[in-house]
């Protein structure tokens, strides 16, 4: 890919910058910064507020705030698009209330976008924010108050500058699912970089110029992992740890109790239960008329085929995740670590990157396969790799292998090195401690990483989108084709069961979010521990 990107296709490029290529990469930019900002203020200031503060439900929205995680954002773009546009029954009935002349904001646009997005990936910022918040002693946020810092003023100038490594990692996280969205943008009307890459590999048939063009979008994935970087800079962030308490919360009473619960009820009623709700709407009413594709042999196949992927793809990320992980703990070197490290690079890239990434890999081993049966028994196999199973299960392993792989190697750092030491006194191999000391031992860091793993895969739509056999269609896939078409209805049953499968890893995530150690690794924070009173130092 990088080859290609640096002997560009000029006729080609020449006709993008001089239509549509400006507008993708203004409209990028913009979604990077708009829901960038408001993933940081609704994820920390959410996670600030059941942290710090007692209010009416605050137990239970500690948790269905993240239920969000479990919707893709193409699906609450579509449902959003059914209710609010022109047609919809919100604009519908507010002519009917105010008149046919009344104002209404165009859900076809970048705010539209920007706002789906935000509600769908703050729980990046707020899972990450809430852990970091939650592991910071009293003793300095009681020190700032006593020297005279309000409440607020102790927040912005001791909490937040020790969260910054949590914040910028979530929002690293979330930027890198803003490059690879495709339904969304797709159905609100606002082409990015990642839209022009299938519109010019699908509508145009350029593969060339599709594999430079996600070139371009690798490029902006470099300068936000640079970006993320250059922000923590110099700083190294120290906080007592160990048995102090945390921050202690306040209770909220009144009028601003009520504003709290209402703040999350309102956030958990558009990016999760409105949705969902809409969803089972269509799905009964396509019931109740016996549509086509409802728990038929269509869906049946649709769906068998997802679960395939997805469990084969699963089972092999987590294969190679315990391999990894085992490996650097076993030999400790510095190269297999650094290899360990590129193997889970993929989770960086957009997905389109990581379709062409793999389909020139897979062309250039189909080329050598067709070379050498020609040359020893002269026949012409064809494309065996490129257009296959194959190529798409692997392709889902090299983008989501991160997940599987800090999952795994979380619980195996638990496991104390002397265990290890006394094992192999006793004679035993490295694969009977794998198997006897080992996989016991980090079967609940793996069944989480599994859970995740295939919910991801299971939503997974630029992909699936550009890697999928002929004919071999998923969930997702159904989904795209029936919203692009806008057959909502239509879309709702394959969309429900996403949304419900995604439920599973996100009730786990419930529990492994408190798991800081956890939490810590698959983010890629720097927090620090000493004894020390905790402060930010430059």
């Amino acid at each position: 890919m990088i080859v290609e990107f640096f002997t560009p296709t000029v006729d080609v490029w020449r006709h993008l910058w001089a239509t549509r290529l400006p507008e993708m990469i203004v409209n990028t930019l913009v979604l990077v910064v708009g829901v960038g900002i408001g993933t940081v203020v609704l994820g920390t200031g959410l996670a600030w507020l059941v942290v710090a503060h007692r209010f009416p439900g605050r137990a239970l929205f500690d948790w269905l705030l993240i239920l969000p995680l479990a919707m893709p954002t193409y699906v609450l773009a579509f449902v959003f698009l059914s209710m609010f546009d022109f047609a919809g029954p919100v604009q519908t009935a507010a002519r009917g209330w105010l008149g046919p002349d009344v104002w209404f904001p165009e859900i076809r646009s970048g705010g539209a976008v920007i706002l789906v997005m935000t509600l769908v990936l703050y729980p990046y910022v707020y899972l990450l924010a809430r852990t970091a918040f939650q592991e910071q002693s009293a003793v300095t946020f009681e020190a700032a108050r006593s020297l005279g810092s309000s409440r607020r003023s102790a927040f912005y100038r001791v909490v937040l500058p020790l969260a910054r490594p949590s914040i910028a990692a979530g929002l690293t996280l979330v930027l890198m699912e803003v490059l690879t969205d495709i339904g969304a943008v797709r159905f609100l009307n606002f082409p990015t970089i990642t839209d022009g890459v299938f519109r010019v590999w699908l509508g145009m048939g350029e593969r060339d110029a599709a594999v430079e063009l996600a070139g371009l979008l690798l490029l902006f994935v470099l300068v936000i992992i640079v970006l993320e970087r250059r922000m923590r800079g110099r700083a190294r962030y120290y906080q007592a740890g160990g048995r102090d308490r945390g921050i202690t919360p306040v209770q909220l009473t009144g009028r601003a109790a009520w504003l709290a619960t209402g703040a999350c009820t309102v956030v958990i009623g558009a990016a999760f239960v409105l949705p969902v709700s809409r969803l089972v709407v269509w799905v009964v009413a396509e019931a109740a008329r016996g549509a086509p594709g409802f728990f038929d042999s269509l869906y049946w196949g649709f769906a068998r085929n997802s679960l395939v992927l997805s469990g084969a793809a699963t089972l092999l990320a987590i294969f190679v995740a315990l391999v990894l992980a085992n490996g650097v703990r076993s030999s400790r070197g510095r190269a297999v670590k650094v290899g360990a490290r590129l193997a889970t690079m993929g989770y960086a890239m957009p997905g389109a990157v990581v379709a062409f990434g793999v389909l020139v890999l897979l062309s250039s081993a189909d080329n050598v396969l067709n070379y050498l049966s020609q040359a020893f028994w002269g026949i012409d196999v064809g494309l065996i790799l490129t257009g296959s199973a194959v190529g798409l299960i692997y392709a889902y392993v090299v983008r989501f292998m991160a997940v599987g792989y800090y999952s795994v190697e979380a619980s195996l750092e638990k496991v104390t090195p002397s265990m290890d030491d006394a094992a192999r006194s006793l004679g035993a191999s490295s694969g009977r401690v794998l198997r006897r000391i080992h996989l016991p031992l980090v079967r609940v860091g793996m069944f989480t990483g599994a859970a995740l793993l295939f919910v991801d895969m299971m939503k997974e739509l630029p992909i699936t989108l550009l890697l999928r056999p002929f004919g071999y269609d998923t969930l997702s896939v159904w989904v795209w084709q029936m919203a692009s078409e806008s057959l909502w209805s239509g879309a709702a049953l394959p969309a429900l069961t996403i949304v419900v499968t995604g439920l599973i890893p996100v009730m786990l995530l419930r529990h492994a979010a408190t798991s800081r150690h956890w939490t810590g690794r698959f983010a890629g924070g720097s927090r620090r521990r000493t004894t020390e009173p905790a402060e930010a130092q430059q």
